[in-house]
């Protein structure tokens, strides 16, 4: 049987707002105008990386603290980078954060914007207060994430059980509305350098992110909903413009994309995630797997399993939806959506990225210690025996 419910998912349960939506959000074509919207000055520090650094920031001869991610490490964020990031930027440095970057500068910045806790470890186990005392002004580079919108911030972990350390490393995410960026600012032309692989991992992240907050059984609200909806339609639609055009045609629509991601964090910032995210973080978390692929090797096996344990439910408009998107029959629409991520980015099975015969028992175990705020969004429960078999399924 699944674990019981631990009180931080009941309190998550129990909220009963019809969204959650606090950052101003703005629309920019260039990162120039965004600084001189802003007016950034010595007092802003700029969390970034030397490859969006050099061609979009240092020629504006800006004042700023330009700190670069690489820095501290690479991957993604884990308890001795964030530990490293707060080393280096001296908290009375600095009065507002701004993040230019992907899922993980974004995550990392969220960070610099309360009160610095007593241990990274101790942060994201709840042992520490999470308060917000300086402006974070959310830049997104990559089209995924959602990250921009959400209180959630993600890291890698060391693994506890019952208070005791494990030895293995996991990936937690401490959540509170206290860490929502305080704007966020969207610009397409900044997602330009992504490579292509990063790119349609980040893209899926999106999708699934749209996808599992629709199928939110408990959280998902009608505003929440409208969300999910559209960044789902934005999405696939991208999608097979690449499909039909190539992969270069995703330029034509960067800004659907990016704007779809935001669409998708907004959704499941309410709603939540779900069990794709719940067991693809050990994955990322021992096999440092990027956050978006680990979510994409696991998606289609758990909609699998949704459709075979209730395919009249929810789902079956999720099939509606995705059908008349692809223009194909609501029985055929999963294997169609899987069909074309495959031609989007071919699907890696978990044992290329040195997925065990001893992970089968440990990652649910893992996962049902661990995710309980993301596997109560199940749309059908898993249990550890169901666990194991989507990971055998995906292996």
């Amino acid at each position: 049987m699944a674990k019981a419910m631990d009180a931080f998912s009941a309190s998550l349960m129990a909220d009963k707002r019809e969204i959650i939506f606090a950052p101003a959000v703005y629309k920019f074509e260039t990162f120039a105008q965004m600084a001189e919207q802003f007016q950034l000055n010595e007092r802003d520090v700029v969390l970034t990386n030397e490859r969006l650094y050099t061609p979009y920031m240092k020629e504006l001869n800006l004042k700023c603290q330009f700190v670069f991610r690489g820095q501290f490490g690479q991957g993604e964020p884990d308890e001795a980078m964030i530990q490293k990031m707060y080393d280096a930027i001296p908290y009375d440095s600095y009065d507002r954060v701004i993040a230019v970057g992907g899922g993980a500068i974004l995550d990392m910045s969220k960070l610099l914007g309360f009160k610095r806790p007593d241990t990274v470890h101790n942060l994201f186990f709840k042992r520490f207060p999470v308060e917000a005392e300086k402006d974070v002004i959310a830049v997104p580079t990559t089209c995924g994430t959602g990250s921009e919108c959400t209180n959630i911030s993600v890291a890698i972990v060391k693994e506890e059980k019952d208070g005791e350390l494990t030895g293995r490393e996991t990936k937690l995410g401490l959540v509170s509305d206290s860490i929502i960026p305080t704007k966020v600012c969207l610009i397409p032309d900044l997602v330009k350098p992504l490579p292509y692989k990063p790119f349609a991992c980040s893209a899926i992240d999106a999708l699934v992110h749209a996808t599992e907050s629709f199928l939110s059984p408990q959280r998902k609200t009608q505003t929440s909903e409208l969300f999910s909806e559209k960044a789902m339609e934005m999405i696939l639609k991208g999608f097979k413009l690449m499909d039909e055009k190539g992969q270069e045609a995703r330029f034509e629509y960067l800004d659907e994309f990016l704007t779809a991601s935001f669409y998708a964090g907004i959704a499941f910032l309410k709603a939540g995630c779900g069990p794709v995210h719940g067991m693809s973080f050990p994955l990322g978390g021992t096999y440092h797997v990027s956050h978006g692929e680990s979510n994409y090797m696991l998606f289609g096996a758990i909609l699998d399993y949704y459709d075979a344990k209730n395919p009249e439910g929810e789902i079956m408009r999720f099939k509606e939806l995705v059908a008349r998107i692809l223009g194909c029959a609501a029985k055929d629409a999963i294997p169609e959506l899987n069909a074309l991520l495959q031609r989007i980015l071919p699907l890696r099975p978990l044992r290329d990225c040195g997925f065990t015969e001893e992970d089968f028992q440990k990652f649910p175990q893992s996962v049902e210690v661990n995710q309980q705020r993301l596997m109560t969004n199940a749309y059908f429960p898993l249990d550890l025996a169901a666990m194991e078999a989507v990971y055998r399924k995906c292996y």
